[in-house]
Parts: C-alpha cells; sequence; structure tokens
C-alpha cells in the first residue's frame, strides 16, 4: 500500500474509533478483511447451493443488521477520508467452487468498509481507553468475529 494509502488507513481508524494504528497494524488488517470474506463467501456459497443455484447473488450474502449499520457507518465516514479505493484493491473475492454475480461482487468494497467499521468499534469495546492495538488486542478481536461471523 502507498504512503498515501497508510495515511487513510491511520486517518480511518482515528475517526471511527480514535484508535492510532500504523503501517504495522496493516497486516494484520488485510488479514482480518480476507479472512472475514472468505467466510462470509462461504456462508454464502453454500445458501446459493442450498438453493440450487451455480452462481452467488448479493441476497446469499450473510448480511446481519449490525453488519448492514458498519457497511452505513462506513459509507458516512468514507465521504471524508475516500478508503473506498483502497478497499477495492484490499478485498479480494474469495475464490470458491461457484461463480460470484458482478452485483455481489460489487459489494466487496462496501461489505470490507462495514467489517472495517465493526473492527475498530470492537477494540475499543474490549478495552475503551485504549489507543493503540497491540498484537494481544488484534489477537482478541479476531477470536471474537470468528466466534459470531
Amino acid at each position: 500500500m502507498s504512503v498515501m494509502g497508510v495515511a487513510k488507513f491511520e486517518r480511518f481508524f482515528r475517526a471511527a474509533a480514535g484508535l492510532d494504528v500504523d503501517k504495522n497494524d496493516l497486516k494484520r488488517y488485510n488479514q482480518f478483511i480476507n479472512t472475514q470474506l472468505y467466510d462470509l463467501f462461504l456462508m454464502a456459497r453454500n445458501t446459493a447451493k442450498t438453493n440450487g443455484r451455480d452462481v452467488i447473488e448479493p441476497q446469499d450474502l450473510p448480511i446481519t443488521k449490525g453488519l448492514q449499520e458498519s457497511m452505513h457507518e462506513f459509507r458516512r465516514l468514507d465521504e471524508d477520508i475516500e478508503l473506498q479505493p483502497l478497499l477495492d484493491a484490499i478485498a479480494a473475492r474469495p475464490s470458491l467452487e461457484l461463480a460470484v454475480s458482478e452485483e455481489a461482487e460489487a459489494r466487496l468494497p462496501a461489505i470490507a468498509g462495514g467489517l472495517s467499521c465493526a473492527l475498530a468499534r470492537t477494540f475499543k469495546l474490549i478495552e475503551p481507553g485504549l489507543k493503540n492495538p497491540q498484537t494481544t488486542h488484534w489477537e482478541t478481536v479476531f477470536e471474537i468475529f470468528d466466534l459470531l461471523l
């Protein structure tokens, strides 16, 4: 990611939850986004197959109320930060045995943005005074999301 991209990443976390992250956190963040997207698309694949389809459609993605609200929050924050182009590059569609419709694929950056907002807020939930997440914080947040998503 470019220096400008790292700066936007840092700015996003400050705006979303008052957190100071740095370029060293970017690798963990990328891992988080790609893992969560894979899990969501894995469930979408199962839904599509159950419904007798060989293409994943937007309605197959298990978007919860909380994730939907986080996606809306991301859109509001992104108006100032313009992180969306970076998420277009980061949010790689996981390879699964089913095709993904253009509409479902187009939702990837918005879903990644919602996951990003939820991630930032989760750090503050587990430790309200947190300013700079450390490895243990990242590990805890990963475990929470793995448990819930």
